[in-house]
């Protein structure tokens, strides 16, 4: 179909445009971005005064629940609650059940995901067969059918002699392992550890449940030279150590989740489940870290974590509730929240929802890299129309995905969300609009 979209604010992190110009598509690419020739015979119009124009957004992490949980997010709903969010791009995690272990169940998912062509799906691969820590995946077949890296999810790899394997497996072949730091010992409790899981009689997790086992990934990524993508750092001692682990050359990239980045352990409150993630909502000075980490590149993309949680799961005495919450649809406003928060512009913002991210993906997104997360002639017509102005208080019960926990509903915050997704288009279709 030929669209044009006329008169929007168009905002590109990474070449620095930022103007008011007509964006001519067709063929599910971008023709023209400015002075679109007077000929283009468009089959639609889309009035975006007002709105911004930017490219589409891409999570790094996302739990699509199905296979095995349907009951708490089907394929559908998930995609389009993604569409709603303005993600055009979604990598999902291998907890599923089956786990995404064999080619077949990774085929399966990425067939429907087309046919409903609300999003583009990217799965992450099990590392280890059921994701039980011990015998590795046929990670090169699992790579033909479309994984794009290889990771346990939560499930801990406690024999370090299989991730060592596992590290130079990857090497060889140039895949990149995706990993959780956290000690499986050290991290079984249910609240980060101090005053107020204390207080509230909580079992804790203490930053060392973080810090081990991101010391064990260097020195192993030291070994074997493997690519790692550290997913969902929640500590200010886990950004120290990246940091240095980048300035001596490592291989290693991280995420935060958009949790980590505005909550801390007081929001907990009184037991409240939404409250109850994973990573563990930590202290003031952990958010402040991981905020300013975001802002200066040491962690390289914000992910939503999304990860829905039926009603019988979730409504349960704090340590015995799922870990989880939806954001999928929060994504965007929160990252435009932190970075009015920290004073950045709306490019520095959206880039580390775009860009940054597939500056992670890299080469594993094929013909994609090149365009994906950007606003390019010729490139992919991957777009998220927004009203930069609108201010919103969640009503969680109006939430596309099937999950309808989240901490961020206006009923617990009291507060209004920066920015609202008007409409998303997936190459050159629209996937989601509310105009």
């Amino acid at each position: 179909m030929k669209i044009l979209i006329r008169n929007g604010r168009v905002v590109d992190p990474v070449s620095g445009r930022d103007e008011v110009a007509d964006v001519a598509i067709a063929t599910g690419r971008i023709l023209t971005i400015g002075n679109v020739n007077p000929d283009f015979d468009a089959e639609r119009v889309i009035d975006a005064q007002g709105l911004v124009v930017a490219p589409g957004l891409v999570d790094l992490a996302a739990r699509l629940r199905e296979p095995g949980h349907e009951h708490e997010g089907m394929l559908e709903s998930e995609l389009a609650a993604a569409a709603a969010g303005g993600v055009t791009s979604l990598v999902c995690l291998p907890d599923t059940e089956p786990a995404l272990d064999e080619p077949g169940l990774v085929d399966m998912l990425k067939f429907r995901a087309r046919k409903l062509s609300r999003c583009r799906l990217f799965p992450l691969g099990a590392l280890t067969r059921g994701l039980e820590g011990k015998a590795l995946t046929e990670m090169a077949e699992l790579t033909e059918s479309g994984c794009i890296g290889f990771s346990q999810a939560e499930a801990p790899v406690r024999d370090t002699q299989v991730l060592l394997r596992a590290l130079q497996y990857a090497s060889t072949y140039g895949y990149t392992v995706w990993l959780r730091p956290q000690d499986p010992w050290l991290g079984a409790g249910v609240a980060a550890s101090g005053a107020v899981a204390t207080r509230l009689g909580l079992s804790g997790v203490p930053v060392t449940a973080e810090t081990v086992a991101l010391h064990t990934i260097f020195e192993l990524v030291r070994a074997t030279g493997a690519r790692v993508h550290l997913c969902r750092l929640s500590s200010a001692e886990g950004v120290e150590l990246l940091r240095q682990a980048k300035a001596q050359g490592l291989a290693v990239t991280a995420d935060v989740s958009i949790n980590s980045l505005h909550l801390t352990d007081v929001d907990i409150g009184f037991f409240n489940a939404a409250m109850r993630l994973t990573p563990p909502l930590r202290q003031q000075r952990d958010r402040d870290a991981l905020r300013a980490a975001l802002a200066d590149g040491t962690i390289d993309a914000l992910v939503s974590d999304h990860t829905p949680v039926d009603e019988d799961a979730k409504n349960l005495p704090f340590a015995e509730a799922e870990p989880g919450a939806t954001g999928l649809e929060l994504l965007l406003s929160l990252a435009l929240k932190w970075g009015q928060e920290q004073g950045l512009t709306l490019a520095q913002s959206l880039a580390c929802v775009t860009s940054a991210p597939v500056s992670v993906l890299g080469e594993a997104l094929g013909s994609l890299a090149s365009s994906a997360g950007r606003l390019v002639e010729g490139g992919v017509a991957d777009i998220c129309l927004f009203d930069p102005q609108a201010q919103w208080g969640l009503d969680a019960a109006q939430l596309r995905s099937q999950g309808k926990h989240t901490p961020f509903a206006f009923e617990l915050t009291g507060s209004l969300l920066p920015g609202r997704v008007v409409a998303t288009l997936v190459a050159g279709t629209v996937a989601h609009e509310a105009f």
